[in-house]
């Protein structure tokens, strides 16, 4: 049955002739893997999963390898917080902090070794990085290519003439194609995100088949979670848009065919910054793409909400979260390495709330990149700014600990959710705005990718009066408390409950509907009280303490009653 799918599905992409090969390859490929993938005790998520998400060398001593320091400050820290880490990518690289990948194969020597690696996949389930869409032009595979060397002279998309790309949908504000010299002749190659990023050509099999190498090797080394890293470009075609083709959809498929096969326990993580349903098209059918997607659409609805201290149209779209199977779930996320994208919410705010929450981030010291429209012009992609000062108050006229409030209030909105949380690192350890950084680099998302200093870092940690301590102490608390209840289960239930628009709730239930918690969020700065309909008494999982039926919620409140 599993070699009919893969035949079946190599002909749609690449045509029956070549299937025959291309098929026997494959099957090769996998059967060398078989036996040599570690397997986890209980690869099953659980409410106790959440996954920090930071770089190689966020954290930095003298003499010590980057990823040695950070394995060693996961370990003291966060053993007990998060069950997980994704650390962004760690191979050698060119630009784009990492995305533009030299070797898929090796660890950057400036961050460490695979055994820095593996010793944090020994206390953490690890999350790697599959940059698959395109290359560094500085990597060994391009250079190759502007030499005419066999294989990759054919690795890399090229345009001939002047075909008409206007249906290319474009992320970035940046050419399409660029220009480089070959013993052959000038030729264009398609760079959707950045001149030194080029576009791997998936319509050459052998491309496919080096990809799924690399990708079941990252298995072999300890990956339980894979991101597929702007997988929505992956198959270009002339003459359509060029994302979410059915072809990137059947390469996903074959993907996940693949790790079921010989690494049943590696979930797929697609990474899709595009509006909420074409985001969600990448589960599949339930069983046969990714198990988990970006809920991209999550951190510029919870600004909104926090901005207009409605929660209505959060609520709204919430109500309407459906998944296709008990097999997969949302990766809930407010803040990331990158911005927070505009495109998500695109359908569900309308353009005045788009540019509010524009004309917010900019207010509060942040700023904007834009995309390339079809006609010409230039619209709002992404906001940069730290989700902490994308809330605060910009004057600092607001006391610190009602900034810190509604801050952890978006965080529990987000915790809150069905699906598994991922954490950026500066969200867990209350960072604010690096303008410093955006200065040397000249890249808008430098704003939020600040490197720490291991001692400066723990020494806030350690002072209670500190920025850092206070979100980090009570982040922790809201993450012990999601772990203690199968309610907050990733393939749980939710229902969305309408109380008042300054209250987010949520009821929550574990899969067999034996344990339940009613999540109640503040998002406004008033006092607001409520009954809660059909309510006995209840505990509050944050303080232990019984409440009532009838409540009067603070300022930007969480309880999470069980």
């Amino acid at each position: 049955m599993m070699q009919t799918f893969y035949t079946t599905t190599l002909t749609e992409l690449y045509g029956a002739e070549r299937t025959a090969e291309i098929h026997d390859r494959l099957l090769m490929l996998i059967e060398r893997y078989r036996g040599r993938i570690p397997q986890p005790v209980d690869p099953s998520l659980t409410e106790k999963d959440s996954l920090l998400i930071t770089y190689g060398d966020q954290v930095r001593e003298n003499k010590k390898a980057h990823l040695q320091t950070l394995s060693e400050f996961c370990e003291a820290h966060l053993r007990d917080v998060v069950s997980g880490v994704h650390i962004l990518p760690f191979y050698p690289w060119s630009s784009d902090d990492g995305f533009s990948v030299k070797d898929y194969r090796a660890v950057d020597p400036d961050l460490g070794a695979w055994q820095d690696v593996e010793e944090l996949g020994k206390s953490f389930r690890l999350m790697f990085d599959g940059v698959i869409n395109h290359a560094s032009a500085q990597g060994e595979w391009f250079q190759k290519f502007l030499c005419d060397e066999k294989p990759y002279r054919d690795y890399f998309v090229t345009v001939e003439g002047s075909p008409d790309l206007s249906n290319v949908v474009r992320p970035r504000a940046l050419p399409l194609l660029t220009e480089f010299e070959t013993p052959s002749g000038k030729r264009k190659v398609w760079t959707t995100f950045s001149a030194d990023q080029v576009d791997l050509d998936f319509q050459n099999p052998a491309v496919l088949l080096e990809i799924f190498d690399i990708i079941l090797m990252y298995a072999e080394r300890g990956a339980q979670f894979i991101r597929l890293d702007a997988i929505a470009y992956l198959w270009k075609q002339i003459g359509t848009s060029c994302i979410h083709l059915p072809q990137t959809h059947r390469v996903v498929q074959l993907l996940r065919a693949a790790l079921n096969d010989v690494a049943p326990h590696v979930h797929l993580i697609t990474e899709t910054n595009v509006p909420h349903t074409d985001n969600i098209s990448y589960f599949g059918d339930g069983t046969n793409e990714a198990q988990l997607v970006y809920n991209f659409a999550l951190p510029p609805l919870t600004l909104h909400t926090f901005r207009t201290a409605d929660a209505s149209i959060l609520s709204d779209w919430a109500s309407g979260l459906t998944l296709p199977s008990e097999k997969t779930t949302f990766f809930n996320f407010l803040a990331s390495h990158d911005g927070v994208g505009l495109n998500p919410a695109r359908g569900i705010l309308s353009p005045a709330d788009i540019d509010a929450l524009v004309a917010q981030t900019l207010a509060h010291g942040g700023l904007i990149s834009y995309k390339q429209n079809a006609d010409g012009t230039q619209s709002p992609y992404e906001m940069n700014i730290n989700y902490f000062d994308a809330l605060s108050d910009p004057q600092g006229n607001e006391p610190l600990a009602a900034q810190i409030d509604r801050f952890l209030a978006a965080q529990a909105i987000m915790l809150s959710l069905v699906g598994m949380p991922g954490i950026y690192f500066h969200s867990l350890f209350g960072s604010r705005n690096w303008y410093a950084g955006v200065e040397i680099t000249k890249h808008n998302r430098t704003i939020n990718r600040q490197k720490l200093e291991r001692a400066d870092l723990e020494a806030e940690l350690a002072d209670q009066n500190s920025l850092r301590y206070q979100v980090f102490a009570r982040y922790r608390q809201l993450l012990a408390a999601r772990s203690s209840s199968p309610a907050f289960h990733p393939h749980g239930t939710q229902r969305i409950l309408e109380i008042d628009k300054r209250i987010f709730a949520v009821l929550r239930a574990s899969p067999n509907e034996t344990e339940q918690v009613l999540c109640l969020q503040n998002v406004s700065a008033q006092e607001v009280q409520i009954q809660i309909p059909n309510q006995k008494a209840a505990r509050d999982l944050l303080t232990n303490r019984s409440v009532g039926v009838q409540l009067t919620l603070q300022p930007y409140q969480t309880l999470w009653l069980a």
